[in-house]
Parts: structure tokens; C-alpha cells; sequence
């Protein structure tokens, strides 16, 4: 099988997205010269190319594209190349308008930007998959070429007949009968009763809101006829040559593809990450999407991860761009290393002096080679061609943080009771204390194996299936220590509501049970005391228990108001091991005394202890990376 380290061999990955099609002939002799120079090993080419390869329908010019290979072969850099499907050609969609996508009033988004198609337009798929069956007929056993990559960030959703009637097709497929339906939608509320199949549209556009259930079930079909998409176009490639691995590119927490179900169609997993250089935590952004991408990566069909995208410096689309500073590009690419990467890539190459993406930063600047970015470029490709013993190296993690797409689509439904509950602020909070106490964190799903981790966080978990709550429930009977966040247990995956008390199929693993949830305004301050963690504030959350029915050790309690005296901390022995749930949320450095201190009783440690605020350790192999996130040095003993 395909895999990650057939297209690395023997060397981390280094490069990044090349457009020579932007550039006149001149200029592609001087970049594989500056290419070696930086050590670059691997250039992304063709990802945005479609109106040229294919300039008029079923017509085709690979004349430069075979120059770009070639040239790059001869000078020792390999290939990613990309079925440029991303984005169609205006022609496109002047002849068929049919393949621009709609938004859920039915507003046609057209042409002139990029991803502007029609998911399940069957002439979009038509010409998908020829100029992919074109690329791979031409240049799969290319010498060049080390991996495919598939599209570009997926996340098209559209709302027009043709999806109406490819979201019929996928749910006949998965409930059978419209009775199945219509118990499953609840669609007695509100004198929704389905009769017929035709009759079952888009969560469009309505008068007040609409189905929960409807609007889930066109997340998970949106998320589930991209990938179709994606399947496509990889069958269509590996069978050309079956030892290409195949990825495409994620985009860390993005709701819109469930990533756990992409990437077992995957041979590795890949990220596109930018953290905000002015984000203090920035360093902590970068490592939580390196985490889940590591995590996700070895549920692929060939393990392993890479950094398929980053900048270099400022980007163009955020409203104030500053750019990283002098040793930030640097520093950020080592933490991916750090965290499990076997290949550091960016976008771009080349600055580009046109089109959208104008004032997005480069490999090369716009100042050209002789730049403080260049050199700093020159420099990393340096100290990774030093770094490859770490390669197919893992990253020891004795803590897991649960992500699920179904809990977080849920929560975030409308008519929930606190509009402000977003599922990933949830999950970076309890991240967060971890990155700070520098214990390293998997993420996994709730229905995985969770047996090889000693810890294991669920900050939001609104909505859960039976199996993982009986999943739960084995782990902490086996000895797991298991940490629960407020809002977690209510529904099932039909977005019906488990009733006899929250948290529905978690009451007993808890032994808890929450009458009200209680959301409170920004400005409420709630007093907490514990007397093991002392005293502290919390916000916008609290939970009325049934003081009767509570048979855990209450931990902290609330001080005044009227939840005054109910649990706000709670810790249960459940068989061998101990699940807490934590019902509100506490201010950060209350949380994060509250996780270091339950994971010193689960017998986890740091990677390094005692060091200095803001200096991150990450175990990789028989390697310890220090990476100091503060702006002067800082000394660390060890051993």
C-alpha cells in the first residue's frame, strides 16, 4: 500500500506550492537554482492550473506543465501533483451554469474565485475526473512524481436541485422508508410529515428555523459528497500507479469535512495551518491543529503527516496581516517537526504579483532572494536536511482529547440554550492548560480506542451515540481517568433529547443528574470554592443537579445566587479508574490547576518539568524538541 514514506525517502519534506505558470520561462531556471540553494526537495505544481491545462472543453496543453517536471526531476526536487479540480475553468461555467453553486436562498455564486462548483453537478464530475484521468495517464510513473494531492481544502457546500436530489439519494440510503424519516426528524413538530421522497428538500432558507435534524443530516451528506469527490478523482490516479501515495490537504478544525471519515481514504494526512503571529498563543493554535492532524494521520490508510501548508510571513486575508518576525517562521516549522510532521511545506514559492492572493507572503518575497525571508528559508531547509532521523518517529501522548463532528454540528444548532457554546473554544480551553503544562495530547473519537492513553478529555460532547457512551463507560471501569465538560450527554445522533436528567447516557459513569443547564450573561461573575483547588471565578455556565441523585464526590461548589451550594466540579469512581465532570467554565488558571492535578493522580507527567513560561518540550522518538516561544533566551536543565 501507498504510503508517506515513499514519497519521502530517506529526507523530511521541504518546499511548498509552486505556480511557474505565473512566470515567464526565465524565471523557472533561476528558481530550481534557488530551489537546491534552499535545499527545497518537493514542489506542489498544478493545484490552481485547470483553465490551462484544459483551455477550451476536452482540449488540452500539458506542454508546460511536462517542462516544469522535467526540469524539476533534473534538478533533484520531487513532485506533489494536483488534480486542479479546485477551481473550474470560466468555461465552465458559461456553458453549463448549471456546475456554480447556490447558497441556501438559492443566490448562484458564480464564477471568478476559486472552489466555486457543484459538489454533485454531474458535468463538474464529467470534466473532474477527465482532466485527472489526463494528468494520470501522462505523468503517473513520471520520475518527479512522490504524492497527488487531490483538490485544495474541500468545503463547497450548495443547496441547488441537483444536491436536493443527491440529498434524497443519500438519505433513502441510510433510512430506507420515509417512516424511518420522519421518526428520525422528529417531523411530527410542526406539521412537517413527509409523504413523499421529492417532497424532502435543503435545509434552505425558511421563515423561522428550521429542522435540526434536517440541517444535520445535509452536514454530514455536504461533508460525505465531497469525499465522494475526493474518492473519484484518487481512484482514478492510484490506479494508474498504486505506489503514488494520495492526501489531500486539511484544514485543522473545519466543520465542514468530517476529517475521521476522510482520512481512511487517505494514504497520510496533511495541514494547512496559519496562526495569527500577533495571537500571543499563537504557538498553542499551531500546535493544536498539528495534534489532531498527528492524531488523524494514524488513522490513515498509511500513517504519517505533513505540513502541506504555511506562510513564511504576512497573508492576504486577514484584516491586519503583520507579518512573522524575524525567527517565527523558523520556529513554527520546527514545532511541526516536533509534533510529528515528516515534511514542512508552504504557500508559496514565489510571492505572486497578481490575482487574489497578491499580498500573500512567499518562500521568495517580493524583494527576491536577497531577503531576510529567503535566508531564513535557506536556513531551515538546512536544519531539516539534519533532521532525518526523526522521520516515521511518534510522538509520545499519554493524554487524549475527544473530537467528534456529530457533537460539534449539534451544539452549535440553532435554539440551543447559549448561542456563545462553541464546541472548538471548548476543546482549545482544555488544550490550552495542557500545551502550558507541556503534556503532549492525541485527539481521538469517542468510539475509538482510548485503552493506551491515561487520561482522556471530553470538553464537549452534546451529542453522543450509544456506543460511545458504553465505550466511556469501559474505559474508566478498566482504570481510565476520564474528564467530562458541562453541556455533554443531551442527545442522541437524531438530535433527540435523553430524557430522566443530564447528561442522558453519561448519568450513571457521572453519578450525576442535572435538572437545568444555566447559562448566564458575560458580565455574571460566579464565585467557586473547592478546597482543593481553592477558590476561583467562572463564566457564562452553571448546571442545577438533583442534589438527591448525585453520588459523586462533590470537588468545588458554587458560592451565592441562585445556584447557590450546587456542584460545579465533581470526581465519581466508576470500577477501577475515576470519571469528573466539570460543570462550568472555569477561568483559566483555575482550569488549568484542576488538569495538571488530575493528571498527576492519572500518572501522567510533563515531557519536561520546571521549565520557563512560554518554552514548549514535545518527545518525538529518542528526541526531546525545546522550542522557546519567548522574545529573549531562556536556560533549561535537564537530567
Amino acid at each position: 500500500m501507498a504510503n508517506l514514506h515513499q514519497a519521502t525517502r530517506g529526507r523530511l519534506l521541504f518546499g511548498g506550492d509552486y505556480n511557474p505558470e505565473q512566470w515567464p520561462r526565465e524565471v523557472w531556471t533561476e528558481d530550481v537554482r534557488l530551489m537546491r540553494e534552499a535545499n527545497v526537495n518537493l514542489a506542489t505544481v498544478g493545484v490552481f492550473s485547470w483553465a490551462l491545462l484544459e483551455p477550451r472543453p476536452g482540449e488540452y496543453d500539458f506542454g508546460w506543465l511536462d517542462e516544469v517536471l522535467d526540469l524539476l526531476h533534473e534538478n533533484g526536487i520531487g513532485v506533489a501533483l494536483a488534480t486542479p479540480t479546485a477551481s473550474a475553468p470560466p468555461w465552465m461555467h458559461h456553458r453549463w451554469p448549471e456546475t456554480s453553486p447556490q447558497d441556501k436562498d438559492r443566490t448562484v455564486r458564480t464564477y471568478g474565485s476559486r472552489n466555486a462548483y457543484c459538489p454533485s453537478s454531474a458535468v463538474y464530475r464529467r470534466f473532474a475526473d477527465a482532466i485527472s484521468a489526463q494528468l494520470a495517464d501522462r505523468y503517473a510513473r513520471h520520475p518527479a512524481l512522490r504524492m497527488w494531492h487531490i483538490g485544495n481544502e474541500f468545503g463547497t457546500v450548495c443547496y441547488c436541485d441537483s444536491c436536493a436530489e443527491a440529498f434524497r439519494q443519500w438519505l433513502q440510503k441510510k433510512y430506507a422508508d420515509l417512516d424511518r424519516l420522519n421518526e428520525a426528524w422528529g417531523t411530527r413538530f410542526w406539521s412537517q410529515h413527509y409523504g413523499e421522497w421529492d417532497e424532502v428538500i435543503p435545509p434552505r432558507n425558511v421563515q423561522y428555523v428550521i429542522n435540526p435534524v434536517q440541517e444535520l443530516d445535509y452536514q454530514r451528506f455536504a461533508s460525505d459528497l465531497l469525499l465522494q469527490g475526493f474518492k473519484a478523482e484518487r481512484d482514478i490516479v492510484s490506479a494508474r500507479n498504486p505506489e503514488i501515495p494520495v492526501v489531500t490537504n486539511f484544514m485543522g478544525f473545519f466543520k465542514g469535512t468530517d476529517a475521521w471519515s476522510w482520512v481512511r481514504e487517505e494514504d497520510f494526512a496533511s495541514l494547512d495551518s496559519y496562526p495569527d503571529p500577533n495571537d500571543p498563543f499563537g504557538a498553542c493554535a499551531g500546535g493544536f491543529a498539528q495534534d489532531l492532524t498527528r492524531s488523524l494521520g494514524n488513522e490513515s490508510r498509511g500513517r504519517g503527516w505533513i505540513m502541506m501548508e504555511q506562510s513564511t510571513g504576512s497573508v492576504g486575508w486577514r484584516a491586519v496581516s503583520t507579518p512573522k518576525p524575524p525567527g517565527l517562521y523558523r520556529l513554527w516549522s520546527m514545532q511541526a517537526v516536533a509534533r510529528g510532521a515528516d515534511g514542512v511545506l508552504q504557500f508559496q514559492w514565489r510571492a505572486s504579483r497578481q490575482g487574489a492572493e497578491r499580498t500573500h507572503s512567499g518562500m521568495i518575497p517580493h524583494a527576491g532572494p536577497n531577503s531576510r525571508v529567503f535566508r531564513e528559508v535557506c536556513r531551515v531547509g538546512k536544519e531539516l536536511e539534519s533532521l532525518a532521523d526523526v522521520l516515521g518517529t511518534e510522538v509520545a501522548a499519554d493524554v487524549a482529547i475527544i473530537v467528534d463532528w456529530d457533537a460539534w454540528r449539534a451544539v452549535e444548532l440553532e435554539h440551543q440554550p447559549d448561542a456563545r457554546f462553541t464546541y472548538v473554544d471548548r476543546l482549545y480551553e482544555y488544550y490550552k492548560q495542557l500545551w502550558q503544562a507541556n503534556i503532549t495530547c492525541d485527539f481521538v473519537r469517542a468510539e475509538g480506542d482510548l485503552s493506551r492513553h491515561r487520561l482522556v478529555l471530553a470538553p464537549s460532547l452534546y451529542q453522543i451515540t450509544d456506543a460511545a457512551s458504553r465505550n466511556l463507560e469501559r474505559y474508566v471501569e478498566a482504570g481510565g481517568t476520564l474528564v467530562v465538560g458541562p453541556f455533554s450527554g443531551v442527545t442522541d445522533p437524531d438530535e433527540r433529547v435523553r430524557l430522566g436528567g443530564y447528561p442522558g447516557s453519561l448519568r450513571e459513569l457521572l453519578g450525576i443528574r442535572v435538572e437545568e443547564y444555566w447559562p448566564f450573561e458575560d458580565e455574571i461573575e460566579l464565585r467557586i470554592t473547592s478546597a482543593r483547588f481553592g477558590d476561583f471565578s467562572s463564566y457564562k455556565w452553571a448546571e442545577w443537579f438533583d442534589l438527591d441523585a448525585t453520588g459523586a464526590d462533590v470537588v468545588a461548589r458554587i458560592e451565592g445566587g441562585p445556584l447557590d451550594g450546587h456542584p460545579a466540579i465533581l470526581a465519581n469512581r466508576y470500577g477501577a479508574g475515576i470519571a469528573w465532570y466539570v460543570a462550568t467554565l472555569p477561568e483559566d488558571a483555575a482550569l488549568g490547576r484542576l488538569l495538571r492535578a488530575i493528571a498527576t493522580d492519572a500518572g501522567v507527567s510533563p515531557v519536561l518539568s520546571n521549565l520557563p513560561e512560554g518554552t514548549e518540550a514535545v518527545r518525538r522518538g529518542d528526541r526531546i524538541f525545546v522550542l522557546n516561544h519567548r522574545t529573549g533566551e531562556v536556560e533549561v536543565r535537564h537530567g
